[in-house]
Parts: C-alpha cells; structure tokens; sequence
C-alpha cells in the first residue's frame, strides 16, 4: 500500500438532462441518473446504489486482503447490502446498511477463524468507517463437505 494520504479524484459532467457521466482516469465513464424513486429513467446507476455498491466491494476487497494476510483459505464470498435511507433531523440520508455475507470455505477450513475475520472486515472497511450510518454484519460461513 501506498503512504496516505491518498487523493481519488472523479469528475462529473452533464447537460440539462440525461445521463451524468462520471469518469476517472484509466477507467470507462460510468452513466449514471437518479434512481427511479427521485424520478429518475431507472436501468443506470445511481448515487444512491453506487453508495450501496461502495459498500459491498469494500467489505469483499477488505475481506480479500485480511484473508489473505491471514493465511485463511476460501473458495467464494457472496455480499449484499441493503442500504436504508430515510429522513433524519430535516435531511435525507443513509442510516444503516445491512450486509448479509456468505463465505463458502474448503472442506478442512476453519469456520470460527473466518467468523472472526468476516467481523474484521467488516470493522476495517474504510466506506462505512468514513459514515455515520450503522453497519450491521449478517455473516454465513459454509464448509464444503
């Protein structure tokens, strides 16, 4: 890793209407328009479900990493997150995601130490760390037989 800090910079740009494309070096623009529950067209990303999004891939990138410093060995992380936004004190933001991971592991891994590392990951994640929106960690560890 890299000494921090660290600087992301994305640009946005739009016209009056349509798509907002969101772009950052070396990548291709994202389209991006807000959610149908704003009004938005529906069928492109939104702020709100690049947020959710941010979410999930920090928990799984977070996990990947404590894993394998760890020296844990597994076969498949499946996360979703549901992200609950809701009006507070006169202003609308997010208030709690619910992440619900399932880790598949080999048939001799160890389930208690993939727990504990799960709950790591989940402690570690940089996107809720930087949020004051509660996280709470459903976490399934299966063992193949």
């Amino acid at each position: 890793m890299q000494d921090l800090p660290h600087l992301y910079q994305v640009s946005a740009q739009s016209g009056p209407e349509g798509d907002v494309g969101l772009s950052t070096e070396g990548v291709p623009v994202l389209a991006s328009a807000a959610p149908v529950e704003f009004g938005g067209p529906g069928g492109r990303w939104s702020p709100e479900s690049l947020l959710v999004a941010a979410v999930a891939d920090c928990f799984v990138l977070s996990f990947r990493a404590i894993a394998r410093a760890s020296r844990l060995p597994w076969a498949a992380l499946q996360c979703d997150v549901d992200g609950t936004l809701a009006r507070v004190d006169g202003k609308t933001k997010f208030t709690e995601f619910a992440v619900q991971a399932t880790l598949q592991l080999p048939t001799d891994g160890d389930a208690d130490k993939a727990r504990t590392l799960l709950a790591k990951a989940e402690a570690s994640c940089l996107i809720t760390n930087s949020m004051t929106a509660t996280t709470h960690l459903t976490a399934v560890v299966e063992v193949a037989s």
